[in-house]
């Protein structure tokens, strides 16, 4: 009858990031590398005995850098919590995509997992040549140490992630002399294990693709004056083939050579020529990966870069506009409110309450008598010495 069916899910191709070195490259490995060190490292500083960030559930204490917060104090988190969501706002508007490029913990630790398995199974070429190859001792070799470092470094992401919640410093001690008699610890170290395991070594792009809700409403909050990884068509079109130092506007071809090294190199396997798309991490490697191919070729750099819809159409970008200056002026608020309560949090509770579990009583003097219960908190985790007075009664 002439109908055609159309799958709404394709299934997965494997994505064979290819190695690129650059500016973005680099800017992207500091980063990356400098939260990675800073998760494994902070559980692991104490001041005065004190880990400087543990939430000890039991006690119902967390201590983030010398400051102990207590759960009556969560609308301080509330507020925290608030303020990084508007930053975020803020920044997509401004910058784009730029968080799931440079600091998502999905990107540090799949970033860690692809450079492990590039220098044990080789490059991008030498990845594609191993898996098609028959079954040998050597393939097996390369992928059993593969998957062995994976879960090394899971192991090592779901221990450290209970140390910020069981002192560190006692559950390593515990865990490898079968100490350990929390059954929880147990647990979530093996989840928190499995999740980084499957999530970086085996789901990658796809948690970005289909599980992630920030590539999905990352849309609404872009406009025509985003800062976004774009090709420039104007430039680039139509495309092609052709050799070094030879006259190519003959041909009337554009600067693009059609390498599809932008392809290559991109961890999510889009083609950035085809214009924005939601699976775009912004992480800048096509951006590396054309400049080197535009150096070569004797070219100016630029042809993929950071730009704006109006800069791309020959406009202007204009960096203040409304909806940018309503995040600005309501994180500024927040921040502001967030440092007063702060300055003017009190690091000491009382709080005084009627007993219910009985009524007044008639004194022999004919008096009356009730009874309440004062309970005094010291928040903080030193001595501390109170007096109480009672006072306004005869």
């Amino acid at each position: 009858d002439g109908t055609t069916t159309t799958d709404l899910y394709a299934s997965r191709t494997k994505i064979y990031a290819k190695k690129v070195s650059g500016l973005f490259q680099r800017v992207r490995k500091l980063t990356l590398w400098l939260l990675i060190a800073s998760y494994f490292s902070i559980c692991w500083i104490s001041v005065n005995g004190q880990q400087i960030v543990h939430f000890d559930l039991p006690a119902r204490q967390f201590h983030i850098f010398g400051i102990t917060f207590w759960p009556q104090e969560f609308v301080l988190l509330s507020l925290l919590l608030i303020i990084c969501a508007f930053g975020l706002f803020f920044v997509t508007t401004l910058f784009g995509r730029v968080w799931c490029g440079y600091t998502c913990p999905q990107t540090s630790w799949t970033f860690i997992y692809m450079w492990i398995e590039e220098k044990i199974e080789g490059s991008r070429n030498q990845r594609i040549k191993l898996d098609k190859a028959d079954f040998s001792a050597q393939k097996l070799a390369k992928k059993v140490t593969k998957h062995v470092l994976w879960l090394f470094v899971a192991f090592g992401t779901g221990l450290t992630f209970v140390g910020y919640f069981y002192p560190v410093r006692e559950l390593v001690p515990d865990l490898f002399t079968l100490n350990v008699t929390d059954g929880w610890s147990l647990f979530w170290i093996g989840f928190f294990t499995l999740a980084t395991y499957i999530n970086a070594g085996w789901l990658r792009e796809q948690v970005c693709m289909y599980m992630c809700p920030y590539a999905r409403f990352q849309s609404v909050m872009f406009d025509e004056n985003t800062l976004v990884v774009s090709y420039d068509a104007d430039r680039g079109d139509p495309r092609g083939s052709r050799k070094r130092n030879t006259d190519y506007k003959d041909k009337d071809l554009g600067d693009c050579i059609d390498c599809n090294l932008c392809v290559q190199v991109c961890p999510t396997g889009i083609d950035i020529r085809d214009g924005l798309q939601y699976e775009c991490i912004g992480c800048a490697l096509c951006i590396d990966a054309c400049d080197s191919i535009m150096d070569k070729m004797g070219y100016e750099p630029g042809l993929v870069r950071y730009t704006t819809e109006h800069a791309l159409e020959g406009g202007t970008t204009h960096f203040m506009r409304p909806r940018l200056v309503g995040y600005a002026v309501m994180l500024s608020v927040m921040i502001a409110g967030l440092v007063y309560a702060m300055v003017s949090r009190t690091a000491f509770e009382l709080d005084i309450s009627r007993d219910r579990g009985s009524l007044y009583q008639i004194t022999p003097n004919d008096t009356v008598e009730n009874s309440y219960t004062i309970n005094m908190m010291n928040m903080t985790q030193g001595e501390k010495t109170y007096l109480v007075k009672i006072e306004g009664l005869d």
